[in-house]
């Protein structure tokens, strides 16, 4: 490990990401779309350049420790069960630590890690609340959850537009920050 150079470990990192893309390709498909919408956000929000692609990147790399999560769990039909609840809620902290190993990538960990937080601070994996949420993280739950609400996943319907937006708000505030919302939903989606 200490013999690596810092790009060897980025591809590795990378290499990791496609592992889980090949693994499960619905969460590649579910990766890419929750980038795009993070970038839109960032645009909508009048972002700089930099913090645009830092947002890019953040939206690919955010369900990356979920590499460490059995096919059972990520494929399951229905609800999960505690145990299930528990080990899915790891991927945050996994990620976190797959990513704090590269120079090139350690920049976004925290924002990996936070990114299941909710401002109410009933989130994971540490319960904090408010503004010790990061703006790149609260911008990357705003999109996780409307992708994933509006995508087929095994273990739930898919919610139509309308009808995310009408969940992102009626948790703006509890869970998610509610400028981002709105700025997602009047500047992104044009509702």
């Amino acid at each position: 490990k200490y013999l690596e150079s810092t790009s060897s470990r980025g591809k590795t990192i990378y290499t990791i990401l496609s592992a889980l893309h090949e693994k499960n390709p619905r969460e590649q498909q579910h990766s890419k779309r929750v980038s795009e919408l993070c970038v839109d956000i960032a645009k909508a929000m009048g972002l700089s350049a930099r913090e645009i692609n830092e947002l890019q990147l953040i939206g690919m790399m955010h369900d990356i420790g979920k590499i460490a999560l059995s096919d059972r769990v990520l494929n399951k039909r229905g609800t999960l069960s505690k145990n299930e609840l528990i080990e899915l809620r790891r991927h945050p902290e996994i990620g976190y630590r797959i990513l704090s190993s590269s120079n090139d990538m350690a920049y976004i960990a925290d924002y990996v890690l936070k990114h299941h937080e909710r401002l109410d601070g009933t989130g994971y994996p540490n319960g904090i609340r408010g503004d010790k949420i990061p703006l790149e993280s609260r911008i990357v739950a705003v999109a996780d959850a409307y992708d994933a609400t509006t995508s087929e996943r095994p273990y739930k319907e898919e919610m139509t537009p309308r009808m995310a937006v009408k969940e992102l708000r009626a948790h703006a505030g509890k869970q998610f920050d509610p400028e981002i919302v709105e700025v997602f939903v009047k500047g992104v989606l044009k509702y």
